[in-house]
């Protein structure tokens, strides 16, 4: 493998797995060819091969398996719920919500939309609002907006069979997998609609929680903004 001007070999190696990542060359889940098979391919050392594997998985993009190799991540309920999802008892507990759909419905992008997906003012835009729940109670009011050219279709599945875990959806049906996510958090007050939907009365304090999921190839691949009614959980965010 050439080396550019003043970039480290195993960057060099990290980006161009990284293409092959985005390319699709390897499904989610699917295992990559074993460390010296690539080392061979690139050309390069199988130290450098290893470290630019352990950079990959060290963003959440692989995972390494001890005795067995490594393998392209893929959207488990455990990656959801300990990567993704923040929200934690206040006795400890961690566990997924569980959900339920008021709305699906697509319509032009306005200009915040655009905005935040980095699409053109306009654009086809696929809004979801649902529900979801915490030890059986409504805790989580969110709306969902889509670039439709990712997800062709989506407006027109089952309400009902539309899976709580999104990502592993977006992943399996349409080859969007979700890297990383960017999120703001800020303290607000419930509008009536929504504590209506999560049993508050309207103005009651909610955390607002706005997320950019952002997919390998580093475009936004969905806009989410979730309304939490935080009296038994917390938020928690792991600092390493």
């Amino acid at each position: 493998m050439e080396q550019p001007n003043r970039s480290p070999l195993y960057r060099q190696v990290r980006e161009a797995l990284m293409r092959r990542l985005v390319d699709g060359h390897w499904r989610a889940g699917e295992a990559l060819p074993a460390e010296p098979a690539l080392a061979a391919e690139l050309g390069v050392s199988q130290g450098t091969v290893r470290r630019a594997l352990g950079d990959l998985a060290q963003i959440n993009l692989v995972v390494r398996r001890q005795g067995k190799g490594t393998f392209v991540a893929e959207h488990t309920r455990e990656r959801a719920l300990f990567h993704f999802f923040h929200l934690v008892g206040d006795d400890g507990k961690r566990a997924l919500p569980g959900s339920r759909v008021l709305a699906v419905k697509a319509g032009p992008a306005t200009r915040e939309e655009a905005r935040r997906l980095a699409i053109a003012a306009g654009a086809k835009v696929v809004r979801l609002h649902r529900l979801r729940m915490l030890d059986g109670h409504a805790a989580i009011v969110e709306r969902i907006v889509l670039p439709a050219a990712l997800y062709d279709g989506i407006e027109r599945l089952d309400r009902a069979g539309l899976p709580n875990e999104l990502y592993k959806l977006y992943q399996d049906r349409y080859g969007v997998s979700v890297a990383r996510a960017a999120e703001k958090l800020k303290a607000t007050n419930a509008g009536p609609e929504d504590a209506a939907h999560l049993g508050l009365r309207s103005g009651a304090a909610v955390l607002e929680i706005d997320r950019i999921a952002y997919a390998l190839d580093g475009r936004p691949c969905e806009w989410r903004v979730s309304r939490c009614d935080t009296a038994s959980h917390h938020y928690v965010s792991e600092v390493v």
